[in-house]
C-alpha cells in the first residue's frame, strides 16, 4: 500500500507540473554547488600579512567582519588584488572589496556566458564561475540603505542565464530593479542566485535536495549583509525559491519572507516556519504553479500552499499579475505591495492599513491571516 501511495504522489506532482507548462520538461538532474569560495586553498596559505586568515569555510560572517575591520586599507587591498575570487564571495567583508573584487575576477573571465556580467558600473557582490555560476547583484545604495531585500529566484536561473533577454521583470535582476524602482529611495535591492537551481521542472524541482544545500548559502549570505553593518533584509522568494526560503527561515534572519508563486514552503503552516519574520504569500489566478499538487510524501512535493487560509500567512494580492513570472511585472497590485514591504510601510500607497498592522513580528500565524486590501489605486 505504501508503494503504490508513493507512486500515485509522484504520478501526480509530474502530471501537476506538467499541466502547468508548455510540455514536460525532464529536468537534469543537478550537483549543489556547495563549499567555500574558488581560491580558497590558497587563501588559506597566505602568510602574506603575517597571519592566518580566516577560512572561508568555517569563520563565521561576524568573524570575517571582524578581521576586515581591524585591517588597514592597504592590507585590505593586498588581499583583494591577491584573492579577489575568495573577498568577492566572502560574507562580511566589505562589500565595497567585493564588488572591486568581483570586478577583477569577471575582468579576467574568459567565459562568454559571463561577458555581460563584466559591464562597467554593475555592482557585482558575488560571483562564482564554477559549473553554471552563481552571481548577486545589488541595485540600489546598498551601503546607505535604510531598507534592504534579498530576491531568490527559481528554477532555470544561474550566472549564465542571469542576464537573459526575458521580460525586463521575468528575470532575476529585472525583479530586483522593478522592485527597487518602485520602493524608491532609501531601498537597496539584491538579485541573489547564490545556489544551484533545479533545471526545468523534474525531479529536483520536485525535491528538496537542491534547496537544503541552498538554504545554508542564503543564511550565511543574509548574516554577512548584518555583520557589514546593513540592515536586516526582506526576502522575496519565487518558486522553487520559496522552498529554500521556507527550509532556511528558523535560522534566516529577516523582517519579512515573502513568498511568491510557491509550490509549498516544506511547512505545514506559518508557524511551521518558526521564523520571526512576517510571513506573506502571492499567487496570482493565472499561475500555473496552481496545477501543481501541494502534497508532502517520500520526499516529493513541497506541502501546503502558502496562499491557503490555513496557512496563516498574510496575503498580498496579485489579482494583477500575470503568470508564473509576472508578479514583479510595473503597475500590478502584486509590485505595489512588494514595494510597500521593501519599505517597511506594510501597506501599498493609498491602502488602508491592514488590521495587524501594529502586532508584534511572529503573531502572523493566524487562522484567519488578513490579506492587503486597496491595493489598486
Amino acid at each position: 500500500m505504501r508503494r503504490y501511495a508513493r507512486t500515485l504522489v509522484a504520478v501526480a506532482l509530474a502530471a501537476g507540473m506538467a499541466a502547468g507548462t508548455t510540455g514536460w520538461v525532464s529536468g537534469d538532474a543537478q550537483q549543489a554547488l556547495t563549499g567555500p569560495p574558488p581560491g580558497s586553498a590558497q587563501w588559506r596559505a597566505d602568510r602574506a600579512l603575517g597571519t592566518e586568515l580566516p577560512d572561508p569555510e568555517r569563520a563565521t560572517p561576524a568573524e570575517v567582519a571582524r578581521f576586515f575591520a581591524g585591517l588597514s586599507s592597504a592590507e585590505q587591498q593586498l588581499l583583494l588584488a591577491r584573492h579577489p575570487s575568495v573577498v568577492g564571495n566572502l560574507d562580511g567583508a566589505p562589500l565595497e572589496l567585493r564588488y572591486r573584487a568581483n570586478s577583477l575576477a569577471l575582468a579576467a573571465e574568459d567565459d562568454p556566458r559571463y561577458r555581460s556580467l563584466a559591464v562597467g558600473g554593475r555592482q557585482i557582490l558575488a560571483f562564482d564561475p564554477r559549473g553554471r555560476g552563481q552571481v548577486a547583484e545589488v541595485f540600489g545604495d546598498l551601503r546607505t540603505a535604510r531598507r534592504v531585500s534579498v530576491v531568490v529566484p527559481g528554477s532555470d536561473n544561474d550566472a549564465g542565464t542571469f542576464d537573459r533577454k526575458v521580460a525586463a521583470h521575468g528575470a532575476p535582476p529585472g525583479m530586483a530593479r522593478t522592485l527597487h524602482t518602485a520602493a524608491g529611495p532609501g531601498t537597496a535591492v539584491v538579485a541573489w542566485v547564490g545556489y544551484t537551481t533545479p533545471v526545468g521542472v523534474g525531479i529536483d524541482a520536485a525535491t528538496g535536495s537542491l534547496a537544503e544545500a541552498g538554504a545554508g548559502r542564503l543564511t550565511r549570505f543574509a548574516e554577512g549583509l548584518m555583520a557589514d553593518g546593513l540592515p536586516e533584509p526582506a526576502v522575496f522568494c519565487h518558486s522553487y525559491g520559496s522552498v529554500v526560503c521556507g527550509i532556511a527561515a528558523h535560522r534566516l534572519p529577516a523582517t519579512d519572507l515573502v513568498v511568491l508563486g510557491s509550490p509549498g514552503v516544506r511547512a505545514d503552516d506559518a508557524a511551521g516556519l518558526r521564523t520571526k519574520a512576517r510571513v506573506w504569500a502571492a499567487k496570482d489566478p493565472t499561475d500555473w504553479i496552481d496545477n501543481v499538487p501541494n502534497v508532502r510524501f517520500a520526499g516529493l512535493g513541497h506541502g501546503t500552499d502558502p496562499t491557503d487560509p490555513a496557512f496563516g500567512a498574510r496575503r498580498v494580492p496579485a489579482n494583477e499579475a500575470r503568470g508564473h513570472a509576472g508578479y514583479f511585472a510595473p503597475g500590478t497590485d502584486s509590485l505595489r505591495a512588494f514595494a510597500a514591504i521593501a519599505r517597511g510601510t506594510a501597506k501599498p500607497e493609498g491602502a488602508e492599513t491592514p488590521a495587524d498592522a501594529q502586532t508584534p513580528q511572529g503573531s502572523h500565524a493566524l487562522a484567519q491571516a488578513p490579506v492587503l486590501e486597496g491595493a489598486v489605486r
